[in-house]
């Protein structure tokens, strides 16, 4: 029995020195404090935004004028340079003029003719006025002379007549430009036999200073646009006139604004759209015809816009997006907020979220709604402010 005592109380003692570790690590851990995560948040700051609209379109002549002969003849001469610019009134082709000119001088010979005739049966007229009140000559004499003074009048004006159509049509053998703009190609060369009224344009003039540049907009976007200047969520700064920059095809702005000078008032059937009208100077010739550009339109502004990062936001199982902010007693709450449209890189926000919201933007990995979280300012990439302190007077929509 003594033996048994010896080996039973190293064990006991074992046992009760592994109980005692283990409570003390227990203890420790329970009291330990474990750190709240940490979160980077934008506080909601309402400011002032342009909304603009990008809308691609293609540039077209103020007026264009397609030169065509308005009378027959052989071409003698083409006096302009092809591509240069013309004056309204320039001479751009000569057409043989000898017929035309002949013409002419042959109803001017026909005039002068019938002039010579009115004298002589204005006198015969008179003497046979006086000799019917005599009862010298009968009735019928006097009529025949009053008759042929008449016909003699008739005669003149219808010279005059043709003397002043042969005039147009010698003037019309000088083809002139009718308006001034830049020239195209000549279609044809001296030699050419050119009909009056010809289908085919000899040249065609284009008026490029101002010049349109007409860009498609739908009428979904028209209606959503009207609807938020009803509301009151938009106001336009200088009436329906807007202001409308231009991006060129490689990007670059061009350097002169535009006019929005009208929307058309039919809807194209085929894309569900309507054409805008937008006039701009251009003094130095760099848009040409055809050339494809993107027109940035002012819609309005919206005075209290409401825009958060895009990284903040995520996105449910169907697709709807998701927003976490911070409330007062620092804990996670999810949201659902309506959005825009994208603003450079942030989203503009028309619901579902207030001003002085808290928007968790880094950090959203390692919480859940509902935790608790330590708060500190968000600081974008290269800037040392918080990112919701930027306030543009411009910023262009996507």
């Amino acid at each position: 029995m003594k033996i048994n005592k010896i080996y039973i109380r190293p064990a006991a003692a074992g046992v009760l020195a592994l109980i005692l570790f283990l409570s003390g690590c227990g203890e420790q851990v329970k009291g330990q404090n474990i750190p709240l995560p940490e979160v980077a948040v934008v506080t909601i700051k309402p400011r002032q935004l342009v909304i603009t609209t990008e809308l691609a379109g293609r540039t077209s002549a103020n007026r264009i004028a397609e030169v065509r002969p308005q009378v027959g003849g052989i071409v003698q001469k083409r006096l302009f340079t092809e591509g240069s610019d013309v004056q309204a009134g320039q001479v751009l082709f000569q057409i043989d003029p000898a017929l035309y000119q002949a013409a002419l001088d042959n109803a001017k010979a026909t005039l002068a003719r019938s002039e010579a005739q009115l004298s002589t049966l204005q006198l015969r007229a008179d003497r046979m006025r006086e000799l019917l009140a005599d009862q010298a000559v009968s009735r019928q004499d006097y009529d025949d002379a009053a008759a042929a003074l008449k016909q003699a009048q008739a005669d003149i004006q219808y010279a005059k007549a043709t003397v002043e159509t042969a005039r147009i049509n010698l003037e019309y053998t000088s083809i002139k430009a009718p308006i001034s703009g830049r020239i195209g190609k000549s279609n044809i060369t001296e030699g050419a036999l050119v009909t009056a009224h010809q289908p085919a344009a000899l040249a065609t003039i284009l008026q490029l200073d101002p010049i349109y540049v007409d860009v498609p907009q739908s009428t979904a976007e028209l209606l959503r646009l009207e609807n938020r200047l009803r509301d009151g969520l938009l106001y336009r700064r200088n009436g329906i006139h807007s202001k409308v920059h231009l991006l060129m095809e490689d990007n670059t702005g061009y350097p002169w604004d535009g006019t929005l000078q009208f929307r058309d008032v039919t809807v194209d059937p085929t894309t569900g759209s309507v054409i805008l009208r937008i006039i701009f100077p251009n003094p130095r010739g760099i848009l040409l015809p055809g050339m494809f550009v993107r027109a940035v339109v002012e819609e309005g502004v919206n005075p209290e816009a409401i825009l958060i990062p895009q990284q903040a936001v995520s996105r449910d199982p169907k697709g709807n997006p998701l927003a976490l902010i911070v409330d007062k007693e620092n804990k996670v709450r999810q949201l659902m907020p309506a959005l825009d449209r994208a603003i450079g890189s942030e989203w503009l926000v028309s619901s579902g979220i207030a001003p002085g919201d808290r928007i968790i933007v880094e950090g959203v990995q390692k919480i859940r709604p509902g935790a608790t979280v330590k708060v500190v300012p968000f600081t974008a990439t290269g800037d040392k402010n918080n990112g919701n302190n930027i306030s543009p007077t411009s910023v262009k929509a996507d």
